[in-house]
């Protein structure tokens, strides 16, 4: 399992154009993923192999929020990762297939600072990512 700062670091690398969009938006994907094991083996499960709708991303925010009803708070962000990669993938010559990228990389680094907030603080997710609950017991 990598650590979530690898992750991360792996997501602001495919920020900028890319010269492969196609191959961007399936390791934004993949890092993704990488983002949901995480969670899964740091709760001590074993991250599964399955799918939901096509995508291993979404099977695993499904598993990920078994026990933990807060986690369906990244739901949302999971399917927005997998839109932009269909976006992506179904038209890598679109004009806005950059700006498409760099929405993808950033949901997906929303996703792994949500995980590191919620492994940090599993009351993250109970309201919504900014709580003011949250932020006033860090004040």
């Amino acid at each position: 399992m990598r650590p979530l700062a690898e992750i991360e670091r792996g997501i602001a690398a495919l920020d900028d154009a890319p010269a492969d969009p196609s191959a961007a938006a399936r390791e934004l994907l993949r890092l993704g993923e990488d983002v949901l094991e995480h969670w899964i083996g740091t709760r001590g499960g074993t991250p599964g192999s399955g799918r939901r709708e096509g995508f291993r991303l979404l099977a695993l925010q499904r598993q990920g929020a078994k026990g933990e009803p807060s986690f369906n708070a990244c739901r949302e962000t999971c399917r927005e990762l997998v839109y932009h990669y269909n976006l992506i993938t179904m038209a890598p010559t679109h004009p806005e297939t950059s700006r498409r990228v760099r929405l993808a990389a950033m949901i997906a680094l929303h996703l792994c600072l949500f995980v590191g907030g919620k492994l940090a603080d599993m009351r993250v997710g109970e309201f919504c990512c900014s709580s003011r609950p949250l932020r006033a017991g860090a004040e």
